[in-house]
C-alpha cells in the first residue's frame, strides 16, 4: 500500500543523523535519501560541513520540509521519549544489519567518512548495527540501505513470490470498527445513549 505520495505506508517514525561529518556532498546526499523515505527529523552533531555546498547534492531541500537539529556534542543530543538511538559502525559486537529488528521509532547515526563514531556517542546508542560488506561504503550508501532494511519490516508490501519476480496485493491496514461487548453493555455506554434519546 502507498500513500497519495507514493510512498509506502509504514508504521513507527525515524530520523537520521551524523557525526563529525565534513563532506557536504555526502550530508546533503544523505538528507534528500532521508526525505525520500520519510524521516521524522534529522540532525547533526560537530559537523562541521557546509550547508550551501550540500543542498547542491540534496535536491530536495529537505531543511525546508523536515525539521533539522544540529548539536555540538554526543551529550547534547536530545531525541524524543521513546526514540531509540541506533549506531551504524563497523564494530566486532554490531549486528548484522540482515539479521537487526529496527525499534518500531529509531534515530540512527552514522559517523565521519574517515573514522568512526566517538566513544561518547556509541555509548549513548541502544544497537550498533554493521553492513555486512567487503569494506566500508560510503556515508549516503550506507544511510540508503538502512533506511531501505528498514522500510522493508515496518512498511506493508505484499509477501514475495516463491518463484523470481513481483506480484501480489499489499495487506489491507487494519481498521478500527465500534466496540464490541460479549455481554451487556456498560452502564455508562448506556446511559450516553438514553441522553441522546431524550434530546431528540
Amino acid at each position: 500500500m502507498t500513500s497519495p505520495s507514493g510512498l509506502a505506508a509504514s508504521r513507527g517514525y525515524f530520523g537520521i543523523g551524523v557525526e563529525g561529518v565534513s563532506k557536504s556532498a555526502n550530508v546533503g546526499a544523505l538528507l534528500r535519501t532521508a526525505h525520500a523515505f520519510g524521516a521524522a527529523f534529522c540532525f547533526t552533531v560537530g559537523a562541521g560541513f557546509d550547508a550551501r555546498a550540500a543542498r547542491l547534492a540534496d535536491t530536495s531541500d529537505t531543511a525546508s520540509h523536515v525539521p533539522m537539529w544540529r548539536y555540538a556534542s554526543a551529550e547534547e543530543v536530545a531525541l524524543p521519549q521513546g526514540c531509540t538511538l541506533v549506531g551504524i559502525e563497523i564494530t566486532e559486537d554490531a549486528a548484522v544489519l540482515p539479521s537487526f529488528r529496527h525499534p518500531l521509532n529509531a534515530a540512527y547515526i552514522l559517523g565521519p567518512e574517515r573514522s568512526s563514531l566517538s566513544p561518547g556517542m556509541l555509548a549513548r546508542c541502544r544497537h550498533v548495527v554493521r553492513i555486512p560488506t567487503r569494506f566500508s561504503l560510503n556515508l549516503s550508501v550506507a544511510g540508503a540501505l538502512v533506511l531501505y532494511d528498514r522500510l522493508l519490516q515496518h512498511g506493508r508490501f505484499a509477501a514475495r513470490p516463491v518463484m523470481s519476480g513481483g506480484g501480489g496485493v499489499a495487506p489491507v491496514p487494519a481498521g478500527h470498527g465500534d466496540p464490541v461487548f460479549r455481554r451487556n453493555r456498560p452502564d455508562w455506554l448506556r446511559g450516553e445513549a438514553i441522553g441522546r434519546e431524550e434530546e431528540t
